[in-house]
């Protein structure tokens, strides 16, 4: 390992008691180009539950079993998404203008609170995805399809990232949340470097907030059939910086998974001519297409993040009260005590953590399915003999400390 991967030193083998020299980095560049290496890495040395080193080398677990994340997840008394008790920032070892505040710091909604707040506020958001899921998402996504498809389609070639995917789910956001189109692209490049973290994470959050903020209170005074007025018309009675936090967790967490998961079951297709053809002749539908994505290369690679109530046992290492617990959904989907040959086909096992699972499970995961399902149909079926331009082994990726996005998908198509 270099410098740029761990801290100076080294470690001696098994479950450390504390966060000592030598963790290693998830940020840096390895990890944004080796996440997979790095997490069968830290198995091989640690087990199921590791200590790794985020962003400004704050101390985090990361758990890479499957049936770790799932007690992580399924056990709130335990595990709390309450930042508040996060010791490294109650103890003001961590800023709160640190990038890592936009991913893990609490804020006024659901998912940074558990029991009966968050059953109401999730409520809210629930209540409202389903209303506007009714409401045509598969008639915005294929408006906006189209619209992205004519821009290339006379040309003959195309990448589906930064041509189709990058944008797309962003697009169809601004029709449900009651937002202009125009702002469809720079939204999406914000929740992008939210996501991504580093210096600009602040200035970005503060831009999307700042335009969800004009968009709410333009609601309040003329409300429609959007999902911002649901929010503000919701008998759970949200008051101002409630529906902001939310609008934001939404749109954030909805265009980036989104995104990702679209332009990871494009390569999928594209690259594996049995997936191609089985959609084309009808004996695949996308789901399984976007099943298989969601086992071996999920929209959130890393989740953040979980707070130890008290001192705990996890995997055989020692959690204290008040430590931070990463989630590390692609490690557990590939944890070889449940999928001991990850080539054999996961078809019709939806038991991935690619959704979270527990009273946190995203509640908007249809909605992305039916996004991804609906572009992917008018892409077939507007660009015949489509094909990648490049080898399936030339295909990038660049990650940071939570997702591997594909960094671009080359195609040719017959005009």
């Amino acid at each position: 390992m270099t410098d740029d991967q761990t801290a100076p030193g080294a470690t001696g083998g098994g479950c450390p008691v504390a966060h000592g020299a030598g963790v290693t980095r998830l940020y840096g560049p390895e990890a944004a180009t080796a996440p997979h290496e790095i997490y069968a890495r830290l198995r091989g040395e640690y087990g199921s539950v590791a200590p790794v080193l985020l962003e400004g080398d704050v101390p985090a677990w990361l758990v890479l079993g499957y049936r770790e994340n799932r007690r992580v997840l399924d056990n709130p008394l335990q595990f709390s998404r309450d930042s508040r008790i996060w010791r490294d920032f109650r103890d003001g070892r961590v800023e709160a203008t640190s990038p890592l505040m936009q991913m893990v710091g609490w804020r006024p909604d659901c998912v940074s609170q558990d029991g009966e707040p968050h059953r109401r506020l999730r409520a809210a958001v629930t209540d409202n995805l389903h209303a506007v899921a009714g409401r045509g998402i598969r008639r915005h996504a294929t408006h906006f399809a189209h619209k992205q498809i004519d821009a290339f389609a006379d040309a003959g070639r195309a990448d589906l990232v930064a041509d189709f995917a990058e944008y797309l789910p962003m697009l169809v956001l601004t029709r449900v949340f009651g937002l202009a189109e125009r702002e469809g692209r720079s939204l999406a490049e914000s929740s992008n470097q939210v996501i991504k973290g580093g210096a600009d994470a602040l200035t970005h959050n503060e831009r999307i907030m700042g335009i969800l903020g004009e968009l709410a209170e333009r609601k309040r005074a003329e409300p429609g059939s959007d999902f911002a007025s649901g929010l503000i018309e919701h008998h759970a009675g949200l008051d101002e910086d409630e529906i902001v936090n939310h609008l934001r967790l939404v749109l954030i967490t909805a265009h980036t998974t989104t995104s990702n998961l679209l332009a990871r079951a494009l390569q999928l297709v594209l690259s594996d001519t049995t997936w191609l053809s089985g959609l084309v002749s009808g004996e695949l539908e996308m789901s399984s297409v976007v099943e298989e994505v969601m086992w071996n290369s999920p929209p959130l690679a890393v989740l953040p993040g979980r707070f130890a109530t008290a001192d705990l046992e996890l995997g055989g290492c020692p959690v204290k009260e008040g430590d931070l617990l990463i989630l590390g959904l692609a490690a557990g989907n590939h944890d070889p005590g449940i999928r001991p040959d990850t080539a054999v086909s996961v078809r019709g096992n939806a038991s991935h953590l690619a959704f979270s699972a527990g009273p946190h499970e995203c509640p908007g995961q249809n909605i992305g399915q039916a996004i991804i399902e609906t572009a992917v149909g008018v892409l077939l079926h507007r660009l015949p003999g489509l094909r990648l331009a490049v080898p399936p082994a030339e295909l990038t990726s660049t990650a940071s400390t939570w997702e591997s996005r594909l960094d671009s998908l080359p195609v040719e198509f017959a005009v």
